[in-house]
C-alpha cells in the first residue's frame, strides 16, 4: 500500500512541476509589460496589448505541447 501512495504522490508532484514550468514564461511576460517604462516601443503600437496577450498564451501552450511530444504528460 505504501508503494501505491508513493507512486500517486510522485504523479501529483510531476503535474504541479509541469504546471509551474508552463506558467512561468507568461508570468514573466506579464510582469515585464506591467512595468511602467517610458521607452517601450510596444506601448505605442495599436496592437501592442493583443501582441502581449497572444505572446503569453503562446508561451503557456508551448511547454504543454513539448511535454506531450516528449510523453511526459
Amino acid at each position: 500500500m505504501l508503494g501505491v501512495v508513493t507512486i500517486e504522490q510522485n504523479n501529483i508532484i510531476k503535474i504541479f512541476s509541469i504546471a509551474s514550468v508552463a506558467l512561468m514564461p507568461p508570468t514573466l511576460i506579464a510582469s515585464i509589460y506591467g512595468m511602467n517604462f517610458r521607452h517601450m516601443p510596444e506601448l505605442e503600437w495599436i496592437h501592442g496589448y493583443p501582441f502581449a496577450v497572444v505572446l503569453m498564451i503562446a508561451t503557456a501552450i508551448l511547454p504543454f505541447v513539448i511535454f506531450r511530444w516528449m510523453k511526459w504528460l
